[in-house]
Parts: C-alpha cells; sequence; structure tokens
C-alpha cells in the first residue's frame, strides 16, 4: 500500500475524521481569541431578519474558515457543503458552532439539496453557500446562487474575513489560511435581490453582479488590514491598513 492510499484511508476512517474536526474548529477557535476583530455591516443581516424570512449568506470557497465565527445568532444557521470526504470534515466542525448543514453543492446538489435549502430558506433560516464550488474557477460564481435566491424569494448578503497575518495557499481555491495573533475584519455587503421574472440574461447579469461584489468586498477587507508591501504583492493598491 502506497501512503497516498494510506493517507486516504487514515482520512475516511470514522476517528480520524473526528479527530481532524476537534482540531479544525480548535484552531477557528485559536485564531478568533488572539486576534483583534472588526466588524462592518452586521446591521445589514439584522435588518433582513427583521423584516422576515431566510437569506443566503455568499462566501467564497477559499475564504471559508472564519465563517462560523462571523454569523450572528438571529435564525438558524445551516451551510450547504459537499459529500466529498473534505466536505464532511467541514461539515463536522463547523457542527462545533451549532451550524448545520446540507449535503450538496450550488451547481450539482441533486433535487434533494435544492428543496432542503428552498424550505429552510423559506422557513427563516439562513443558508451558507461558496457560489465558487469545485471545479469552477477561485472567485468565480456560478449560476446555482442566484438560481436558488430566485426560487426561494430570498436575498444574497455577501460576506468575507481578512487577517493581517495569514497564509494564501497554492490550492485550486487559494485557501486563504487566517493565522493568531494580528487583526481580522468581517465584512458584510448589501443584499443581492434576485427577481422572480429575470430570464437567462437576467440571470446572467445576476451572476456577474453577486461575483463583483464579492471580489471588491474581499479586496477591501484585504486593504483594511494587510500591510502595504503585502497588498502590492497581492496585485492590489497598497494603503495603509485602518
Amino acid at each position: 500500500m502506497t501512503l497516498k492510499d494510506r493517507i486516504r484511508r487514515f482520512r475516511r476512517s470514522a476517528w480520524a475524521r473526528a479527530v481532524l474536526c476537534w482540531l479544525i474548529q480548535a484552531y477557528i477557535r485559536v485564531v478568533f481569541a488572539t486576534n483583534r476583530w472588526r466588524v462592518e455591516g452586521g446591521d445589514i443581516p439584522a435588518r433582513l431578519h427583521g423584516r422576515g424570512g431566510g437569506l443566503i449568506v455568499a462566501f467564497w470557497h477559499g475564504r471559508m474558515l472564519m465563517v462560523p465565527r462571523a454569523t450572528p445568532r438571529l435564525a438558524p444557521v445551516q451551510m450547504l457543503i459537499s459529500g466529498h470526504p473534505d466536505g464532511q470534515l467541514i461539515a463536522g466542525a463547523v457542527r462545533y458552532f451549532d451550524i448545520g448543514y446540507i449535503a450538496g453543492s450550488s451547481r450539482r446538489g441533486g433535487l434533494g439539496a435544492s428543496l432542503a435549502m428552498v424550505r429552510r430558506l423559506r422557513g427563516g433560516d439562513w443558508v451558507g453557500i461558496t457560489p465558487d464550488p469545485p471545479g469552477n474557477p477561485p472567485r468565480m460564481a456560478s449560476l446555482g446562487i442566484v438560481k436558488m435566491a430566485q426560487i426561494a424569494a430570498v436575498p444574497i448578503v455577501p460576506l468575507v474575513f481578512a487577517t493581517s497575518r495569514r497564509r494564501v495557499l497554492n490550492t485550486r481555491d487559494r485557501f486563504y489560511l487566517a493565522l493568531p495573533f494580528g487583526r481580522g475584519i468581517f465584512l458584510w455587503g448589501e443584499p443581492i435581490e434576485v427577481a422572480a421574472d429575470l430570464d437567462d440574461d437576467g440571470l446572467e447579469r445576476a451572476r456577474r453582479l453577486v461575483e463583483a461584489r464579492m471580489n471588491e468586498l474581499a479586496d477591501e477587507a484585504d486593504r483594511r488590514v494587510v500591510a502595504p508591501s503585502a497588498l502590492r504583492a497581492l496585485g492590489l493598491p497598497a494603503t495603509e491598513p485602518g
């Protein structure tokens, strides 16, 4: 048996998944506790909750690590998570934060996942979705999220975090690994409404809007906390962090 096979078998064993889930949630707690955090736009989800109904919280796949600590407990929170073994690790970790999950993906979750999301959203839950699913380029939204918002008649609210100390890993999704002992920020974006009567062209415009808003928010979050020299390395205009 090769080393790769041994690692795969280890990750698929129930006890190994349990240990890894615990380690992931512990790391999230350490990073949250050891950074100085600001939250901007937190009144947006609160305002939407006040008018009733659910909402979709949109965050990039590579920036999901700290999302469990960003969502205020105003409504039950679910996350749409792939049935892939890596997705099951995420599902196990977010349960420590009282976040449920729906098995599937925004692109090919199957009828069951779609019906579960609609039911949860119409019942007033918040559902977290990464609109750049596996197979998509990072930070490029698929149509799945806008179609779900249209069907469930709920808004899409972008969410992003950034930290002054981090590593951007060389993975497909350019995973943003927040590190302890720095500064952090959560930014909530204005809601994006998807009209019920949009045709295919209208849905594509809505998809591009979601993508643009989320990328603008991610770049702005970096500008707020990342040093100017690091911003230049990321290809962003260097401004003094706030």
